[in-house]
């Protein structure tokens, strides 16, 4: 797994092995994200999400501690995948970077407690999985908006962007700062440490 360039998000490119029968690979492996970020992921849901093509899900996070860290990747088509780093305070507020996934590659992200995840459907239909350390809990689960100009994000200027009606409605970034709803950059460090001493500890 090699870290993104902003911090807490990695990525992963599985071993591919294939032969006449088809392919095998291991697209999760809690020992080798355990590794790279200090901790394991706490298994509380996993998620299949099917989309058609311009579908934007996403930019969503949820408040920390405890957040919500996600393992995503992409089992049939390919999607666009996007973190973004909300975290107020931190040295790359505001910035974004995406990866593409799909069903070739097979590569996976993992976007820790307190970044922001969204994505958006390349082909006709698209099928992302993803496993997350805490369960939706929506009192907690926030967004903003994946058009928003601030952050400018570089959707695929040929692909129509389809937002469902929470998201549409999403704050900017500028406006989710006023209200207090991002996550604080310090209280995220803070959290990710208490984790990684838990797992010391349970060692």
């Amino acid at each position: 797994m090699k870290e993104l360039t902003i911090s807490g998000a990695y990525l992963h490119a599985p071993s591919i092995h294939g032969d006449e029968r088809g392919t095998f690979l291991e697209w999760f492996r809690a020992d080798e994200l355990r590794e790279t970020v200090g901790h394991d992921l706490n298994l509380a849901q996993a998620n299949l999400s099917i989309s058609r093509r311009g579908v934007i899900r996403g930019v969503h996070f949820a408040e920390v501690p405890p957040g919500q860290a996600k393992y995503v990747t992409c089992v049939s088509g390919a999607v666009i995948d996007v973190v973004v780093d909300i975290r107020v305070g931190s040295p790359t507020f505001g910035r974004w970077q995406s990866v593409v996934l799909d069903d070739g590659a097979r590569e996976g992200v993992y976007v820790s407690e307190g970044l922001g995840h969204a994505f958006m459907a390349l082909t006709e239909q698209a099928s992302v999985v993803y496993v997350c350390s805490e369960p939706y809990t929506p009192s907690r689960e926030h967004g903003v908006h994946p058009l928003d100009p601030r952050i400018g994000i570089a959707w695929p200027e040929d692909i129509e962007p389809l937002l469902s009606p929470k998201d549409t409605v999403a704050p900017t970034l500028e406006e989710a700062l006023d209200k207090g709803l991002l996550p604080v950059y310090d209280d995220c460090l803070a959290y990710y440490a208490r984790l990684r001493g838990e797992g010391r500890q349970a060692g």
